[in-house]
């Protein structure tokens, strides 16, 4: 697939100036081509909707009848074909939520123009609910205005699956007020003070301590929380430390 098919497409509509801007949007080495398997590369709107993307991209993101289709080649005029499913949804709903936040606010920075790009490490959704690891890479693509007319977006998964066995699918893992009792764990809070916030007993919060290291198999509390943060279950970037919505019953 050759990087200059963008310019010759009609799905972004920030309009050529801007998709022609596409090729110096990142350095030469980065640019995915047909001997780097693997690269996922899409382009985003102003808005982080998903106007374009390439076949690795559509591979882990976009429904399986949808997969093998590639928007980034040029189609024929004549093509009665529609875009994979994910081409339309904002990037936004790609993204794992213990760092959507963090990323969000990268991404706010870039299309208001006060970046031109960023890395940053992710942790993504296949449209089964499965969560794997990654490097992303966003660069600003300038148009005729001051504020960039789209987002080029290139990403790699991890070389080992073992991470990204780690990472927790979105599932209703806690309770309440377990969640309640591991966000004061890893703000480095101890049993009484615990118990004295959430109106419980010593003994409760013993009890509920103990099903959470049973629940995510580790020892101690400091393993709790390390294993919290890397499955996902508390938000990365935020503070005092907040358990992910997705995950509470």
């Amino acid at each position: 697939m050759m990087f200059s098919a963008l310019e010759d497409s009609p799905q972004i509509s920030a309009g050529r100036s801007a998709v022609g801007a596409l090729g110096t949007a990142v350095r030469q080495e980065e640019r995915p081509s047909s001997d780097q398997p693997g690269v996922c590369m899409a382009v985003l709107d102003s808005a982080l909707t998903i106007r374009q993307a390439n076949q690795d991209f559509f591979r882990h993101f976009a429904s399986p009848a949808a997969a093998s289709v590639d928007v980034l080649d040029a189609p024929p005029s004549d093509s009665s074909a529609s875009p994979p499913d994910v081409c339309g949804r904002s990037f936004r709903d790609l993204v794992h939520p213990s760092v959507r936040q963090p990323l969000m606010r990268q991404f706010e920075r870039l299309v208001m123009g006060r970046r031109d790009r960023f890395a940053a490490h992710v942790v993504a959704l296949r449209p089964t609910g499965d969560a794997f690891t990654g490097s992303l890479t966003a660069s600003a693509v300038s148009g005729d205005g001051p504020d960039p007319a789209a987002v080029l977006v290139l990403m790699r998964s991890g070389e080992s699956t073992e991470d990204d066995a780690v990472v927790a699918p979105r599932k209703k893992l806690l309770s309440e007020i377990d969640a309640r009792i591991l966000e004061g764990i890893a703000a480095g809070l101890s049993t009484v003070p615990l118990a004295s916030r959430l109106y419980l007993s010593r003994q409760g919060v013993e009890y509920h301590v103990t099903r959470l290291l049973r629940k995510l198999k580790v020892p101690n509390r400091a393993a709790l929380v390390s294993r919290a943060y890397a499955m996902g279950v508390l938000t990365v970037g935020t503070w005092p430390p907040r358990v992910v919505d997705d995950f509470i019953k």
